[in-house]
């Protein structure tokens, strides 16, 4: 290795050498002789007498020929110079290799709708994998799940950091090292909303990079033999360090939040997706607010696991007590359920009296 560093260190310079290097280190192979010659080519200057190191490059006077004619020296450089100009106008003279109309691509996230019909994907969750292969590294996969709705489904937003847990910080950390931090009753709800055909969006500002972890916990958390309906998650698709400036710095997280439900409801043209939100701060609310939330159905709850809604401050509740009133504030979807509701077999003026007798022809005529 000393020895291969060595004739590195001869014939190339720092920019051409470390590339190489690198891919030794980490890699442990050589990296094509193609590679290398084009970066010498790009990389090494012309009679190069210096350090590899390209930033102290500097002349060996002992190593130098004198010069002991300087209008013969002169001439020479002249000459060479002619020389390669005319080999540059020759090379510009032939035809290119390389056609100069090429298709434009652009990177995208979104898939077109011809994509989306050519994966047959079927109502409610989908697990989809994408791959790359690479030389080094072989095939890396990464998977995820792409959710099928009908256009008439309602959706209810959750939060994750202080809505599912008690708070922002310790939520990140304490179930990590297996305590619980969840909202007592939060579980109960929200399988009792998801049991009336209700669907459920996790939406976070925390970073992807953080998507196993999060997944991982949302799957952990259960109270009383139930743990949390499932849905699509939703994070920032941005670093961990872009995710945590927004968040702690410029206390911005509904940034990330409105663009993200902004493109969810731009799926259902024909109506307004989103029935309630749930969040712990007062940018949930803004955000929610933004996409068509109506204000009587956002929730904002507090480490002491308090609700209140956003329309009306004075409204004091909490998960365990929402639950009572699911049927109120979530009713079923279904119209069998929602006239039976509403029918008047239960209302004040007929469930509390004796029914009406009912009275034939033939009883009239005795009577009169």
């Amino acid at each position: 290795m000393l020895s291969f560093m060595l004739f590195l260190c001869r014939f190339y310079n720092w920019a051409t050498a470390a590339p190489i290097l690198l891919c030794m280190q980490v890699f442990n192979q050589m990296l094509p002789q193609g590679v290398i010659d084009q970066l010498s080519r790009q990389k090494m200057p012309p009679q190069s007498r210096g350090w590899w190191f390209s930033w102290r490059r500097r002349s060996l006077p002992n190593q130098m020929q004198p010069v002991t004619n300087t209008k013969e020296y002169v001439e020479e450089t002249e000459e060479s110079n002619t020389e390669r100009l005319n080999e540059k106008i020759e090379d510009d003279r032939k035809p290119s290799l390389i056609p100069t109309q090429t298709r434009p691509y652009r990177k995208s996230l979104r898939l077109t709708s011809e994509q989306i019909k050519s994966l047959h994907l079927k109502s409610g969750a989908n697990e989809v994998v994408f791959s790359i292969c690479t030389k080094f590294q072989g095939t890396c996969r990464t998977r995820a799940q792409i959710y099928l709705w009908e256009s008439t489904d309602r959706i209810i937003i959750s939060d994750i950091d202080g809505t599912v847990t008690r708070s922002d910080a310790l939520g990140h950390i304490l179930p990590q090292l297996g305590k619980d931090w969840t909202q007592p009753g939060i579980v109960q709800l929200y399988n009792a909303i998801y049991m009336n055909d209700y669907k459920f969006v996790y939406c976070s500002a925390r970073s992807v990079g953080l998507a196993e972890i999060t997944k991982t916990f949302l799957q952990s958390v259960s109270e009383g033999g139930f743990t949390l309906p499932p849905g699509p998650l939703l994070l920032s698709p941005t670093s961990l360090f872009a995710a945590l400036h927004r968040e702690v710095i410029e206390r911005a997280p509904e940034r990330f939040k409105i663009a993200c439900l902004s493109d969810i409801q731009q799926l259902f043209t024909d109506s307004y997706p989103f029935y309630a939100a749930f969040g712990n701060r007062p940018n949930d609310a803004v955000a929610y607010r933004e996409v068509a939330v109506p204000e009587s159905r956002i929730f904002t709850v507090n480490p002491r696991g308090e609700l209140t809604q956003e329309l009306n401050s004075s409204f004091k509740s909490s998960y365990a007590a929402l639950r009572d009133l699911v049927n109120v504030m979530f009713p079923p979807s279904t119209s069998h359920s929602v006239s039976a509701l509403l029918s008047q077999e239960f209302s004040d003026f007929s469930f509390w009296r004796d029914p009406v007798t009912s009275l034939n022809k033939e009883d009239i005529e005795d009577v009169s």
